[in-house]
């Protein structure tokens, strides 16, 4: 099981924005490869303490990672535990360490020089799922439009930065002359700028290409529900750039039948009255195939019957939910003279005289189960 995220960064939920900050700040310090060269337990600490940032420092992901665990962003290639390389970590969170490094994280943009490595933008997609696929996951091969790199392109060193990615200014104060590193307007901080390239490329060496992304939904996921595919975003100029990702949005089918309500499903079965009073077995649709139940002679109207563990999975892995089942008894319309004359005798009869017993429930206390 992975490890939690607040505690890889020794910080309670509680922890605001500043807090999540200066303690993954702190941690990755600590572990950083350059005060532990070859240390492979240090690294897997450094990378961990990234996922974790990644997560709790974006406040929708937080959001989400609090109410459904690793599982939200598991699915799909997300982060996951070390997917970025340590050329990523740097690349996104490098600013954080200021100069604690002095040149920085080995030219990545940690420190006041050298080049960063520019992020291609995120692409964005919903993905439409029905009943039956959110309750068992599925994977699903989904065509994007995404812009990469031309063959034959070719860049070359910033010409303004000398591939430094940034510039220095010195201006003059009343406290002297103070010299300060801004990032390169030429390049945008990636230290190159582009040399040549094909005729169907744009103005940065792009092109549109058409890809089919193979995405891996786990069971359990709700409607608006966000994935990521890592580097299955657009492109970015240089060659030293990495893609961006491909977000995938959950969006729910209703179902015809089955009503979701979290992990438990709710069904409305109607029934004669003629099999409410003898009994009947039924075979109802559920989400992983077809369940048969016995209804007892004598049945209500309003009886909640719960299939227990044949509802939606926990996207958190602690099992399934439940089905239940309201029993509706169709009173009929229409009677014909012979059917009339039947119920007209039986109005007074002792056996069609409500009796509720003690036992019953009213429709209240009904209603206070199936939501506790």
């Amino acid at each position: 099981m992975k490890q939690d995220f607040y505690e890889i960064l020794g910080i309670s939920k509680s922890a605001d924005a500043a807090a999540i900050k200066k303690a993954y700040r702190k941690k990755a310090i600590e572990f950083h490869p350059d005060k532990n060269p070859g240390n492979k337990e240090a690294e897997e600490n450094f990378k961990k303490a990234a996922e974790a940032y990644e997560v709790l420092s974006d406040p929708q992901k937080k959001a989400k990672y609090d109410q459904f665990g690793h599982q939200a962003f598991d699915g799909a290639g997300g982060f996951g535990g070390g997917s970025m390389n340590m050329d990523d970590i740097f690349s996104q969170f490098g600013d954080i360490f200021g100069s604690a490094f002095g040149a920085g994280f080995g030219g990545f943009g940690g420190g006041n020089s050298g080049p960063r490595r520019v992020k291609g933008s995120n692409l964005r997609i919903k993905v439409k799922m029905t009943l039956e696929e959110i309750a068992n996951g599925v994977e699903k091969k989904v065509k994007v439009k995404r812009k990469v790199q031309a063959k034959g392109v070719h860049y070359k060193t910033c010409p303004t930065c000398n591939g430094q990615g940034q510039v220095m200014r010195v201006t003059n104060t009343i406290l002297g002359r103070m010299q300060s590193a801004t990032t390169c307007h030429t390049c945008g901080g990636s230290g190159q700028v582009l040399e040549s390239k094909p005729k169907d490329a744009d103005a940065q060496g792009m092109i549109m290409v058409d890809e089919t992304v193979s995405i891996k939904i786990p069971a359990g996921v709700v409607d608006g529900m966000q994935l990521k595919v890592s580097n299955k975003g657009n492109d970015a100029p240089g060659s030293n750039s990495i893609p961006g990702d491909l977000i995938v949005a959950i969006e729910e089918v209703e179902h015809e039948f089955l009503k979701r309500e979290g992990e438990n499903l709710h069904l409305d079965l109607y029934i004669s009255f003629p099999e409410a009073v003898l009994g009947v077995t039924r075979d109802i649709d559920a989400v992983n195939g077809k369940v048969r139940i016995k209804l007892e002679e004598g049945i209500q109207s309003g009886k909640i019957l719960r299939l227990k563990g044949k509802g939606i999975p926990s996207i958190n892995g602690y099992g399934n939910g439940d089905l239940l089942v309201h029993v509706n008894v169709w009173t009929p319309k229409n009677l014909n003279k012979e059917q009339k004359q039947f119920f007209e005798k039986s109005v007074t009869e002792d056996n069609f005289i409500p009796k509720p017993e003690k036992s019953e429930k009213s429709f209240f206390e009904k209603v206070k189960d199936m939501f506790s």
